[in-house]
């Protein structure tokens, strides 16, 4: 590229961020969360004509089609999806900017934004909000319960300031704190045919339905409990199904079916008589949780106090006793021996 070339491109560039709209951005950018022009026009309550017109006008602003779209089709190109990338990543930033601007510049103040999966059931956070709170009492925690696939989005598009999850693979661009683990078992209800039965195996599971997550498959977070599942080969398709613990356990304490649950976390409905343990009992699968943040994020100094002071009892805790569960209380002893 001559040296002409590249002022003019340049000078382009800085004529782009002059001359766009950014009100047809956040109109592309709900446009492709919800992947439908007449539901984004309903979520930005305009009318749909005015919603097409602004991509319309966005593609014709950036000389590229950004979404191939029919009567029956919407699919994203090339371009639009990383121009959504951006997008996301820009909303982030400016959507932090009431935590920045809230917090008071000689006192640790301010609102400590946490992106949380479903049910995640460790001392280590509990405490860790119990003792921020005592030291920084003029702070506010704002947890915001989602799946472990949307809180990877939100870390990575600077949305939270900490996300705490399930992960399958990492990603460079973030880091990541392996917080605890945790192990999978079949549950059922009461009212389950083999509810109280002590004398099964694996093979009493087959054919029977299922209640499961949402991420339970080969491809998503909950790997490893979507390859027991299969080889429970439950009947499919599953009575149900949910990204939140709650309401799996709900489906599964109502008798819909199995349900693979993290058993730890239903230690008390096994104590209370509303589920019962079913086999495998040994070679239970184990995932991991993680908290994770953008190191390209601006925390503000709540955040920023909450997240050291939480990698610090991660840190200063043996990995053996952040393992939950049957099998984990196993390896502890084990590793104890």
């Amino acid at each position: 590229m001559t040296p002409g070339h590249e002022a003019a491109f340049t000078r382009d560039e800085e004529d782009l961020a002059w001359r766009l709209d950014w009100n047809l951005l956040r109109s592309f950018m709900v446009i492709m969360d919800v992947g439908s022009i007449t539901e984004a026009a309903r979520r930005l309550d305009l009318k749909q004509p005015t919603v097409s017109n602004a991509l319309r006008r966005l593609e014709e602003t950036l000389g590229r089609r950004l979404i191939e779209r029919g009567p029956r089709s919407f699919e994203p190109t090339a371009h639009g999806q990383a121009l959504y990338e951006q997008v996301t990543q820009m909303f982030g930033s400016i959507e932090r900017l009431t935590a920045i601007l809230e917090e008071e510049m000689d006192d640790v103040s301010g609102t400590v934004s946490i992106a949380m999966a479903t049910h995640v059931t460790t001392p280590l956070v509990d405490e860790t909000l119990t003792e921020f709170q005592q030291r920084y009492p003029n702070t506010t925690i704002s947890i915001n319960v989602n799946s472990s696939r949307n809180i990877i989005d939100m870390i990575r598009a600077k949305r939270c300031g900490l996300g705490v999850c399930l992960v399958r693979e990492q990603d460079a661009a973030l880091d990541y704190h392996h917080l605890f683990s945790e192990y999978f078992g079949f549950f059922c209800g009461p009212s389950h045919r083999l509810f109280g039965r002590s004398d099964l195996s694996v093979e009493d599971l087959h054919g029977e339905r299922s209640v499961s997550f949402d991420t339970d498959r080969l491809e998503d977070v909950l790997r490893p409990v979507a390859i027991l599942r299969e080889g429970a080969a439950f009947a499919s398709p599953p009575a149900g199904v949910s990204n939140n613990l709650e309401e799996v356990r709900r489906m599964c304490i109502a008798g819909l079916g199995v349900a693979a649950l993290p058993v730890h976390v239903m230690e008390r409905d096994v104590r209370d008589g509303l589920l019962w343990r079913l086999p495998p009992h040994d070679g239970a699968p184990e995932v991991d949780i993680f908290a994770v943040t953008n190191p390209e994020t601006h925390l503000n100094r709540a955040e920023q106090e909450f997240v050291k002071m939480l990698i610090a009892r991660i840190e200063t805790t043996p990995l053996t006793e952040r393992v939950y569960g049957a099998a984990g209380a196993a390896q502890k002893k084990s590793a104890h021996a």
